[in-house]
């Protein structure tokens, strides 16, 4: 289904001698990427040098008309952050996955994804022909039928965004450090799609996007 999957020879997890990634996959800087993870399998995002935001969606693989929802992750949470223990939840109300391990500390899911009307806006006429994230979104989701539409506010792994205590949002320096990841356990059969973020009008990237890791692991079972 996904041209850009492939298995890997099984490499060894750093973290761990007991475990190996069945799949392995370099994202370029500014690049997206997608791939299956299913049910019971783990997926883990590195920040190969840090202070690289990663935005981040997840689609029902079964029904990509359900999808993540930042609104009811946030809701069901009580809290403004992914981070660990943090449930997932689809625009169905149904868990999609469950953050396992975060050695970055937090992640924002309220931000959204910068695109070429938003730099224009924000940063000037200059930026508009950049590359951005709704881009790379909507490249990668065409390839399974879907299109600018299907996009719905995703998660920003790695991204520092600060909230005020009068609600308003900053995007400041990322905290991320090289090796830096997030892990999440499927629930159900998932689409990740990822826009490594080419973003280099604010300090998300620390103006300088760079290249990060994705690997996933087989359940318990496999």
């Amino acid at each position: 289904m996904n041209q850009n999957r492939f298995i890997a020879t099984p490499v060894r997890d750093p973290k761990s001698a007991t475990r190996t990634a069945i799949e392995t996959h370099r994202v370029p800087a500014q690049a997206p990427w997608s791939g299956l993870v299913k049910r019971g399998q783990s997926i883990r995002i590195v920040d190969l040098e840090g202070q690289q935001a990663v935005d981040t969606l997840f689609y029902c693989a079964g029904d990509y008309s359900e999808r993540y929802s930042s609104q009811d992750t946030v809701r069901v949470q009580g809290a403004a952050y992914v981070t660990t223990g943090t449930r997932l939840i689809s625009n169905e109300g149904h868990l999609m996955g469950v953050v396992t391990a975060d050695t970055a500390g937090r992640h924002d899911t309220s931000a959204g994804a910068c695109s070429c009307e938003s730099n224009t806006a924000r940063f000037g006429q200059h930026t508009r022909y950049l590359h951005a994230c709704r881009e790379n979104f909507v490249h990668e989701v065409s390839k399974y039928g879907m299109a600018k539409r299907d996009i719905v506010p995703n998660i920003n792994f790695f991204m520092n965004v600060p909230i005020s205590p009068n609600g308003e949002l900053a995007i400041v320096d990322g905290v991320s450090k090289p090796g830096d990841y997030v892990e999440i356990r499927a629930e159900m059969d998932l689409l990740c799609v990822i826009s490594n973020c080419p973003q280099i009008n604010n300090p998300c990237n620390g103006f300088n996007p760079t290249p990060i890791e994705v690997l996933i692991f087989a359940g318990d079972e496999g």
